[in-house]
């Protein structure tokens, strides 16, 4: 496959020069939106809305910029996310869209509507095939996400405590997945706790949606239910004291592999296109009530047609950056016992995994790792 072409730009500005949200303007512009048929069509612009409490998510004038351009173009925009599996504020429609206007996003902000891809309680989605797909034959897609005929994605590109980075491709493949698609993606593995880390603090229960951990008033240790567990991994990321892991070694390269599927699924056979933005990078993902202080510096926007180039190109953005003084990244690496992966991403958390996720993308044909960086 030939290399694709991802567009770059900075977020520097200057004094009565262009604003970010106007220089997003032109970065897709020039990486060629303008391209893509929006004249009179449902135009679908997937992002994160934020979980309340987490403030590290996209500002909704990113949103407004992208939502602008393509209503320039003729084309019909509406901002979509899909319900999540676990206890939070966007498990079912209603609180989704209260959570996405406390943290301002509406109509008036974001200049189009509002619209929870697989319906008020996360069951409105379609089956959709993927095509190649070794380990999804049918994803279950929101149906809005679906229904329209153009898609677009604009990524938060940030820390992940499972898959080492959110971007591009997990942003479409499991924020697409209706709650029964996100819990087809996290089927591969199962946490267990190890009695004499876990503190009883109970912290990990109240992330878990499914009734997957009991806790044990006698020992004060907590316990997990392998029938309710459905393997989603968010008692993982709340653990301060490395007592949860994966009883499947694999658990997280076969998560991957399945998010690149739903992402087939959702762009294959329509006309799509890819935005991300490296800014405010979170260790962990937007889904968290909480965000860290950022763990590398501000690189830039990206765009482009192949969402897989896009997710390439700020890896190795990613790589090249000097971690944040202070930051979780930092602190890991200046630990007596610090084991160096040469890798910010498992640096960051050692327990997370990312190439498969690239790798296997390439193999089912997703798009190609070899790009053109083109700056503006």
């Amino acid at each position: 496959m030939n290399p694709s072409n991802v567009y770059f730009t900075d977020f520097h500005t200057v004094a009565f020069g262009d604003s970010l949200p106007v220089k997003l303007k032109k970065l897709i512009r020039k990486a060629g939106i303008e391209k893509l048929d929006l004249e009179g069509k449902f135009v679908a612009i997937k992002m994160h809305f934020g979980e309340l409490g987490n403030i590290s998510y996209l500002r909704p004038n990113y949103a407004r910029a992208v939502a602008d351009v393509v209503k320039e173009l003729g084309g019909k925009p509406f901002l979509t996310d899909c319900n999540t599996m676990y206890p939070g504020s966007r498990k079912n429609a209603l609180e989704h869209l209260e959570c996405a206007w406390e943290n301002g996003f509406t109509p008036l902000t974001v200049g189009c509507p509002i619209i929870i891809g697989d319906g008020l309680k996360g069951t409105d989605d379609i089956d959709v095939p993927v095509q190649g797909g070794e380990y999804v034959k049918t994803a279950k897609i929101g149906r809005a996400v679906m229904d329209a005929d153009v898609f677009i994605s604009l990524t938060h590109f940030k820390g992940h405590e499972m898959t080492g980075f959110g971007g591009a491709i997990k942003n479409i493949g499991m924020g697409c997945g209706s709650r029964a698609g996100k819990t087809d993606q996290h089927s591969s593995g199962k946490p267990h706790i190890t009695p004499d880390l876990c503190r009883g603090c109970r912290r990990c229960q109240k992330e878990c949606a499914n009734r997957g951990l009991v806790f044990d008033e006698e020992t004060r240790k907590m316990h997990v239910d392998q029938d309710n567990c459905v393997g989603c991994g968010r008692c993982l990321g709340s653990c301060n004291f490395d007592a949860i892991s994966f009883d499947n070694d694999a658990a997280n390269e076969l998560l991957n592999c399945r998010m690149a599927e739903y992402t087939k699924a959702v762009v294959d056979g329509r006309p799509n296109f890819h935005i991300s933005l490296i800014v405010d990078v979170s260790p962990n993902c937007d889904c968290h009530g909480e965000n860290d202080i950022p763990i590398l510096p501000d690189i830039g926007m990206f765009a482009s047609f192949d969402p897989l180039a896009l997710d390439q190109a700020c890896v190795d953005a990613y790589l090249a950056a000097a971690p944040i003084p202070g930051s979780q990244l930092a602190n890991n690496m200046a630990k007596k016992d610090f084991i160096d992966h040469h890798d910010h991403f498992r640096n960051s958390t050692p327990e997370s995994e990312w190439r498969s996720c690239l790798a296997h993308a390439e193999k089912i044909g997703l798009g190609s790792r070899e790009y053109n960086l083109i700056k503006m």
